[in-house]
């Protein structure tokens, strides 16, 4: 048994006789009355999602899971594959599973998969992914009198963001993948 404390995005708890994958958590500490964790949980069995909120005083019995790092490879439908760069071997894992974080997913991107009996279950993206801005409209003289100026730009995985002025066509730049915002410009090696 684990304290509440523990869940996290990709976690499985065993509830109810059934194995169940953390989609959204939330640690909430009310100025009043006793904090507690809401949840958004995915059966691995009948794919059904629920939602709990555990008592920080309960105790929740989390599943260990294995992780692996692999690529992304493509798309196909609703799915995404993925391949273990040591034994070659490729897996897909749901879209549902993935949620947000699909859009940020490129080709040959690494990410962390966990498996729960050989079945992927979570999925960990790097903080931040390196993108080529394939679209950016050109900055125009006088933008900048009005402070911190962004405009939208177009990455190479049709991802659409907001970015400084000064970003330009086929530049690399780093997005964090936990706001969606600009963060740098690429350092050149």
């Amino acid at each position: 048994m684990a304290s509440t404390s523990e869940i996290r995005k990709g976690v499985v708890i065993k509830h109810q006789n059934d194995l169940f994958v953390v989609v959204e958590f939330q640690h909430i500490n009310p100025g009043k009355g006793a904090a507690f964790v809401r949840t958004r949980m995915k059966s691995l069995g009948s794919g059904k999602v629920i939602e709990m909120t555990y008592k920080t005083s309960e105790t929740v019995e989390i599943v260990s899971v294995s992780f692996v790092t692999m690529q992304y490879l493509y798309k196909t439908g609703e799915n995404y594959a993925f391949m273990n760069m040591q034994s070659y071997e490729q897996i897909e894992m749901d879209g549902d599973l993935i949620g947000d974080d699909a859009k940020y997913l490129k080709e040959g991107l690494d990410v962390i998969i966990g498996l729960y009996e050989e079945r992927p279950v979570s999925i960990q993206i790097p903080k931040k992914i390196q993108y080529k801005v394939v679209e950016a409209p050109p900055a125009e003289k006088g933008n900048s009198a009005a402070g911190n100026v962004t405009k939208e730009i177009v990455l190479d995985n049709g991802l659409h963001i907001q970015a400084p002025i000064f970003i330009k066509e086929g530049e690399e730049i780093l997005v964090n993948t936990e706001t969606g915002d600009y963060s740098a410009r690429a350092s050149k090696e």
